[in-house]
């Protein structure tokens, strides 16, 4: 039975969430689940779910305050979280999971803490770790695999450092961090929340207002892995040596690093500082095993060995962090994971989520939102004899025909006598390739998808990886080709048997390059032949010297990182077959189709092997104002998330184009001031206001809602009903009330009383303003203007026509504040990338492209660019040019279209700046910026007179566009200084 959809956000539970495979057996062995709810043995359980699912409700109703006043925090932090809830963004904007567990951070920090009524939360968290981390305070952020952790993070690190920068005494802040990452992929790809980085997120991801910027580079970061945690020898001496530095009297000689040098030699400049913050990546690797356990013990064969791995890599993550808060103090130790729970062997039941986790978007969350790819299982096929689908758990139907061991023993395996299934599954998901291939060849996206293959060990990959791409061996000291590879497009030779100049598979053992050791000789002599066919492909991309100075490991770990990415070793890479699970770091978005060829035991390593697939290729968003859904085919990996199979209408993402500021084109650079507010000088006495087309506000049912509502019972006589008792109030009572709030809000002087002795002055204002700018619509009426945001809104029209009519008379002046960490910018930082298709390619702009968010847009740049008075433009996106403003008590940012110089008589050297806002429909919030900037930006900046002359108009008309900027070019010719104030309205 279907049931209409539930409103809301779905609830932290963890319970298997999707449909199961249509073919079941009673008497079929059954999937082992995750059992969350059942009491664990031996002590305490906490559960975190209801305190996520408290959380989520007060910062619900935290978020929902309409003023950032009322929201607790810094002036920094309101600033943060404006920009990241903003539409002001090139790109995709933050995704609401990672405002979320950002804001949930804050919330804690900030909001909550030391607030009596949220004391039971913080005691649940203190207990938790105490329990599990007895020397650490940690809180743990869930994401799903593909909702964007890095991002996150450098969240996290903006948020901490520009406030620590501007409140330098804070105990809420540092300025210090050391990221913690499991392997050698994640640290690399972790660089992006360096702010120097090239690449930094801040910048292009525009996580960060290009003014706060500075103060972000005043941030020390460390990204390490965990494995720098391990006491190295202190010496390097053979036994007698050492019997020499004991000497005569056999005194012991400290063979490793003190604890102090390791930290010294992991965390560098980071020991000059104190109370730092710890982010933990991928988290649940991270964790103390519970005492008085023997659960290690009780496994036996590859389960205890890798319990045993598990605990070894744990138990030094968490020490290297203990150690780093002996020596300096710790702020802060936030965990990021898309699983954080505990692992086999820790103690703990295993796949239990961390106690101290405050924050859930879970893999479903991320699915149904549509910001991760959609994972397609098996859920039916045509064999008769098997409980479940055959493909939905392979290595049931398989493993016993696959090699026991690794490559080093068992020989030289023959590729044809591979298991009949895995061979058809094979084929049955390389044909589904082939047509996902040929479709993003046909919209040129210049890579290809990629199909990877999960192993469980190296003769299993080895044997999987010659069958797909083809196999050599040896034969009187020669090497013959045997076969050239099952699928053509995976083939690493051509027809004849010569190898291809570029590999399209790779062979990879993850495992061995995350751990940043040596190659285990036996993978190395089986990838010798793709190690030297890299190593001349980067000797023609690098050069002959970098090539040589690269080692083996670094090499490989390139061509596997760089997977998809244009211009990089591994581009061309169609498929990865992995001696070891890829599970994490690994973040390749153009993988399609996955095949498992191992035992997968618990639905947490299923998670964490599908997730590699999960990364969205394109985040273009739709006509709906939605992501089209992508997919990722899913064979021999028995998760229980599935859909059923259907034909569905691909669509392949679009290529991306770089937008940058050119330097061959410096001389077109355009510098803006940075306005943080304004100072108006008003007269003492004698108010005046001058009203326009601006002022007017039109009260409607869509802003006050219904004034006519039938009502009926079933049966009987019905009514109707409006909101006559407002007949009372007389337009001079409304002008009472609006007079009163115009002084409260707009002439009070800080720490001063009330200057109500003002309101002999201001309300003939106020009623002139009720009598001719107050419209009334569908029932509306005058007396809801005491509505408290309608009478904030009134009031904001009223004192922008006083202040107008100040400047027109000379009795006032209006001069913006710049702001004092960076008071003005420039079009030479401009750079990000889009997906966009309609663009327009500038000559008269500094930045290469316009983006066009509409037509109006480009027909706008080909006006601009025909005209001949245009000396510059540029399009305000990336820019970092906003103009504060507000309605009422809740400040706002407006960002303009187009700034354009252009020549208004005075010549080249003394341009007038032109800003342009080109609009169709005009809400009331559009109205308040054009009034803001007709009335304080630009006279306040022409008042500065260090950033020439500025002016600002609105084109409202798609179809004259031409005529309408060719006739404000005249009237700014003519007109000289009265046009650069005057009301926006072309």
């Amino acid at each position: 039975m279907d049931h209409p959809p539930i409103e809301g956000r779905r609830r932290s539970k963890y319970i298997a969430p999707v449909p199961k495979s249509r073919r079941t057996k009673t008497d079929g062995k059954k999937q082992a689940s995750l059992d969350l709810d059942r009491p664990g043995e031996g002590g305490s359980r906490y559960n975190p779910t209801p305190i996520i699912n408290e959380v989520r409700t007060h910062i619900a109703a935290w978020r929902g305050l309409p003023n950032p006043n009322d929201w607790g925090v810094t002036p920094t932090t309101q600033r943060l979280l404006q920009h990241w809830r903003s539409d002001a963004f090139s790109g995709p904007r933050p995704f609401y999971c990672q405002v979320e567990a950002v804001e949930t951070a804050i919330w804690f920090a900030e909001v909550a803490r030391n607030r009596k009524q949220y004391a039971h939360i913080f005691r649940h968290l203190e207990e938790a770790n105490q329990d599990a981390n007895p020397d650490l305070f940690r809180t743990a952020l869930k994401l799903a695999t593909g909702a964007g952790k890095t991002t996150v993070m450098a969240m996290l690190i903006a948020w901490q450092s520009i406030n620590a920068a501007r409140q330098p005494n804070s105990s809420l802040f540092s300025r210090g961090f050391l990221i913690v990452a499991p392997g050698i992929t994640i640290k690399d790809r972790l660089r992006v929340l360096k702010p120097s980085d090239t690449n930094s997120y801040y910048r292009t991801r525009e996580l960060v207002p290009q003014d706060m910027m500075p103060d972000l580079n005043k941030a020390k970061i460390e990204i390490v892995n965990y494995h720098v945690f391990q006491r190295r020898k202190a010496h390097e001496l053979n036994a007698v040596g050492l019997r020499l530095m004991k000497g005569w009297k056999n005194e012991e000689v400290e063979e490793l690093e003190t604890e102090g040098a390791m930290l010294q030699r992991a965390c560098g400049d980071l020991l000059q500082l104190k109370n730092i913050v710890v982010i933990n990546d991928e988290a649940h690797h991270c964790y103390r095993e519970r005492p008085n356990t023997n659960e290690e013990d009780e496994l036996k064969g590859q389960e205890k060995e890798e319990a045993k791995e598990n605990n070894e890599a744990a138990r030094l993550w968490i020490s290297g962090i203990e150690a780093l808060k002996r020596k300096v103090g710790l702020r802060s130790v936030y965990d990021l994971s898309a699983t954080p729970f505990f692992l086999r062997g820790s103690g703990y039941e295993e796949g239990t989520l961390f106690p101290w986790v405050v924050s859930d978007f879970s893999l479903v969350d991320a699915i149904e939102c549509g910001i991760v790819k959609l994972p397609r299982v098996p859920v039916s096929d045509n064999s008769v004899n098997s409980a479940m689908p055959v493909y939905r758990n392979l290595w049931d139907h398989i493993g016993k025909d696959m090699p026991k061991k690794g490559a080093g023993k068992s020989g030289e395996l023959d590729p044809f006598k591979m298991p009949g299934p895995l061979q058809t599954a094979l084929y049955s998901l390389y044909s589904h390739y082939q047509k996902e291939y040929e479709a993003w060849q046909q919209v040129g996206i210049g890579v290809p998808p990629v199909f990877i293959v999960v192993c469980n060990n190296t003769a299993s990959s080895k044997l999987v990886y010659e069958w797909v791409s083809g196999w050599e061996r040896a034969e009187q000291d020669e090497l013959v080709t045997k076969h050239h590879g099952h699928l053509k497009l995976f083939s690493n030779f051509d027809p004849y048997g010569n190898r291809l100049p570029r590999m399209n598979t790779l062979l990879i053992d993850s495992q061995q390059l995350e751990s940043g050791e040596a190659l285990d000789p036996a993978f190395r002599e089986m990838a010798k032949i793709e190690i030297e066919q890299f190593k001349r492909e980067k000797a023609e991309r690098d050069g002959a010297a970098e090539a040589a100075s690269i080692s083996e490991s670094e090499l490989l770990r390139e061509v596997m990182n760089t997977v998809g990415q244009k211009g990089r070793l591994g581009e061309q890479i169609r498929c990865v077959v992995s001696v070891s699970m890829l599970t994490e770091g690994w973040d390749a978005n153009t993988v399609t189709h996955i095949l498992g060829v191992r035992a997968f035991g618990t639905q947490l390593l299923c998670e964490q092997v599908i997730g590699r697939g999960l990364r969205r290729q394109s985040y273009e968003l739709n006509d709906k104002g939605l992501f089209n859904t992508e997919y990722a085919d899913i064979l021999g990996i028995p998760f229980d998330f599935a859909t059923e199979p259907q034909e569905v209408v691909r669509s392949p993402p679009k290529p991306t184009t770089r937008v940058n500021a050119l330097k061959e084109r410096a001389s077109l650079s355009i510098r803006f001031p940075r306005v943080a507010g304004y100072r108006t000088e008003l007269p003492s006495e004698n108010f005046s206001a001058t009203f326009s087309e601006d002022s007017t506000l039109t009260l409607t049912p869509e802003l006050v809602g219904p004034c006519r509502v039938r009502l009926e019972g079933l049966v009987g006589e019905g009514h109707e009903i409006s909101p006559d008792a407002l007949n009372d109030m007389r337009p001079n009572t409304v002008a009472i009330h609006l007079t009163k709030k115009l002084i409260e809000l707009y002439f009070r002087e800080t720490d001063q009383d009330v200057p109500y002795y003002l309101y002999n002055q201001l309300q003939p204002i106020t009623r002139r303003w009720v009598n001719q700018c107050l419209k009334l619509t569908g029932g509306t009426k005058a007396g809801m203007l005491t509505y408290a945001e309608l009478a904030e809104k009134a009031c904001e029209l009223i004192y922008q026509a006083i202040v107008r009519s100040a400047g027109e008379d000379g009795t006032g002046v209006v001069k913006a504040m710049l702001d004092p960490y960076n008071p003005h910018g420039y079009t030479d930082f401009v750079s990000f990338i889009t997906t966009k298709q309609n663009l327009w390619r500038t000559s008269l702009s500094h930045v290469n492209y316009v983006v066009c968010d509409s037509d109006w847009e480009a027909e706008f740049a080909r006006v601009v660019e025909a005209h001949s008075s245009t000396i510059s433009y540029v399009k305000n996106q990336a820019l970092g040019f906003e103009v504060p403003y507000r309605i009422g008590s809740v400040p706002r940012r407006y960002l303009p279209d187009f700034i354009i110089q252009v020549d208004d008589g005075r010549g080249a050297d003394d341009p007038l700046n032109l800003i342009i806002e080109v609009k169709g429909f005009r809400g009331f919030d559009a109205q308040i910026k054009a009034e803001t900037m007709a009335n304080f930006w630009v006279p306040g900046v022409n008042n500065l007179k260090t950033y020439g002359r500025w002016a600002f108009k609105e084109l409202r008309d798609a179809f004259a566009m031409e005529e309408e900027f060719e006739k404000l070019i005249n009237e700014f010719s003519r007109g000289g200084k009265e046009c650069l104030t005057a009301p926006s309205r072309a």
